[in-house]
């Protein structure tokens, strides 16, 4: 037999599509560490895509600074054909998903403590009823790309903005102020409380407690409102809370007056692509019909 004296090193390797993925997100994010954690994967596993890709087209798509890796001219001129490629594949994997079965995964992406406080305990009591199918629930503060198949149904906070999303408003929240019991014993000018971070002062609660604190200070700030629960718990101050977190926490007590007027509506987005998997369909509507049935618990509706 005759033996292969190629250098196997020199052969190049078929052109794979993840290869491609791996380059797309080094080009948005400029770093390996940015795109293995969009990726999540390793920082070494991108590098070593991208070098694989690099191979099997025989140009150099990125030029190794110490800090970021920056697109050469090759790569800048590919990178836009990736787009449409990522784009492409990720409508094959929408419509792949329209004429599936009840088996099979569905993501959904939530508010934290909407997913883990709220939606998981009633999912959980219901488990007959999607009982084929294999539920993630990611709690996220940020928007999933429904697009990019981030998540197959998001609930937020905020009707839907991003073009071409199939939405519709499954509920309202309410909040209040609540604190520790005994807390408001003492003088209102004495009163301190707990907000959130820098990143979220704009959300329509929190500038309702801004107004309502007028000089009295926030001692306490966090984008988590499971910190915020727990501080109020403490007795560190008074916080605004949604009324299903805090009205049935037996170390709080809800400040009837003033009421927070706030009420944001809560809306269940998808893409119209998947929007005809039947999995997904019954996902929704399973959602929908939990946060119905708890509406009162959600707007904070007092027995009469």
């Amino acid at each position: 037999m005759q033996k292969n004296t190629k250098n196997p090193g020199a052969e190049k390797r078929g052109l794979q599509w993840d290869d491609i993925r791996y380059f797309l997100e080094l080009a948005r994010t400029g770093s390996l560490s940015g795109a293995a954690r969009r990726l999540k994967v390793e920082h070494s596993t991108v590098a070593r895509r991208v070098e694989a890709l690099e191979q099997s087209l025989g140009i150099r798509l990125f030029d190794r600074l110490p800090k970021a890796w920056t697109l050469t001219t090759e790569g800048e001129t590919l990178v836009a054909q990736a787009g449409r490629l990522d784009d492409e594949a990720q409508a094959f994997s929408r419509i792949a998903l329209g004429v599936s079965s009840l088996q099979g995964t569905v993501r959904i992406s939530a508010p934290p403590v909407l997913a883990g406080h709220f939606l998981v305990p009633r999912l959980a009591a219901i488990r007959s009823r999607w009982q084929n199918i294999e539920l993630e629930v990611i709690g996220e503060s940020r928007e999933a790309n429904l697009a990019r198949g981030e998540a197959d149904l998001a609930i937020r906070m905020s009707r839907p903005t991003a073009p071409g999303l199939a939405a519709r408003c499954i509920g309202d929240m309410g909040y209040g102020l609540y604190a520790a019991h005994g807390y408001t014993s003492r003088p209102a000018e004495a009163w301190a409380f707990l907000g959130y971070d820098d990143h979220l002062v704009q959300v329509p609660q929190q500038r309702w407690l801004a107004q309502f604190a007028g000089s009295r200070p926030f001692v306490f700030r966090s984008n988590d409102l499971a910190a915020l629960l727990n501080a109020a718990r403490a007795g560190l101050g008074i916080a605004v809370l949604p009324h299903f977190l805090a009205a049935g926490d037996e170390a709080l007590a809800l400040l009837v007056n003033p009421a927070c007027p706030t009420v944001r509506q809560i809306w269940l987005a998808m893409h119209p692509d998947v929007k005809r998997s039947p999995r997904v369909r019954l996902l929704a509507d399973l959602l929908a019909e939990l946060v119905g049935e708890a509406q009162a618990l959600l707007s904070g509706a007092r027995p009469g």
